[in-house]
């Protein structure tokens, strides 16, 4: 008789296979071929195949998912069942806007929380990237004023972090790997316990991994740029991610609107009364246009 499938969580993807975490054991686990990419936060069944190692059945409904875009104009799933994206920025390297108001509006899309975290706060702070998280604090986004030097602000994204799988993303360079030592100070030893128990040697730090804070909180820490993209949005959905757009989004003249140089647009004149900011506009227009490339 052939044995129920396991539940487990993935945690990871590795050279050869796929990390999941089954009560304290770690399995490494191939998927059937007729299931679509498993994603790290995946709640999965799996089957053992031989001690160590298991083979993915199913992929268990999800509540949320995050995608980037991949070959061939498909999309590629990265991370699954987030309850909260933090947005990680610092002075430096030069803080990308035009990423933030991308991940912003694809957590809108989605439906997921999102913060932004200003970390590496021990270092001298520009008014103009102040001047910027006004406006996103004024349209509702909490920010995090952190730094993992001094410690400041840690015990209170600590606290944020409680009862929930959040997601670390930002472009690189902003201090995510030092964010997520300071939360998860044995990460090292959880990270050697990965690559071990799957017998591959070093972990790859090129992916998303997800690791316990507790037994009720997750992190999931994303290296590189963009670990999501605009891959699953059209440009209405864009323009549904801009919260200050809402009120107006109804009141162009014609349905189609893409709100650039439309007769009637309700968003443009929004704009030019001062009722939406200048900057975020001009980067929602230079985010549809990356879209149509």
């Amino acid at each position: 008789m052939i044995p129920s499938p396991k539940e487990g969580l993935v945690v990871a993807h590795l050279g050869q296979g796929i990390a999941v975490e089954h009560g304290q054991q770690t399995i490494l686990c191939q998927t059937l071929r007729k299931l679509d990419t498993v994603a790290v936060g995946d709640k999965v069944l799996w089957q053992p195949t031989a001690p160590g190692l298991g083979r993915i059945e199913e992929i268990l409904p999800r509540r949320s998912l995050l995608a980037r875009p991949s070959r061939n104009d498909k999309i590629r799933p990265v991370a699954a069942n987030i309850d909260h994206v933090f947005v990680v920025i610092a002075v430096e390297p030069a803080c990308d806007f035009l990423l933030i108001d991308q991940y912003l509006a694809v957590c809108e899309h989605n439906r997921i929380n999102v913060s932004i975290i200003l970390n590496k706060l021990d270092l001298p702070q520009s008014d103009a990237i102040h001047e910027e998280l006004a406006l996103y604090e004024r349209l509702g986004y909490r920010i995090f004023s952190v730094s993992t030097v001094s410690g400041h602000g840690l015990p209170e994204l600590l606290t944020v972090l409680q009862n929930q799988v959040s997601l670390l993303a930002g472009q690189s360079g902003v201090g995510k790997s030092s964010l997520t030592n300071a939360i998860i100070p044995d990460i090292k030893l959880r990270t050697n316990a990965i690559s071990e128990t799957s017998k591959l040697g070093r972990h790859t730090t090129t992916a998303a991994t997800l690791y316990h804070i507790d037994n009720d909180s997750d992190l999931i820490d994303s290296p590189g740029v963009a670990i999501f993209g605009l891959a699953d949005l059209n440009s209405d959905q864009l323009a549904q991610g801009y919260r200050e757009f809402w009120p107006t989004l109804h009141s162009c003249r014609f349905n189609d609107c893409r709100h650039h140089e439309d007769k009637g647009c309700a968003v443009r004149a929004a704009v030019e009364n001062g009722e939406i900011a200048l900057s975020r506009y001009r980067r929602f227009l230079k985010l549809t246009q990356k879209m149509r490339h």
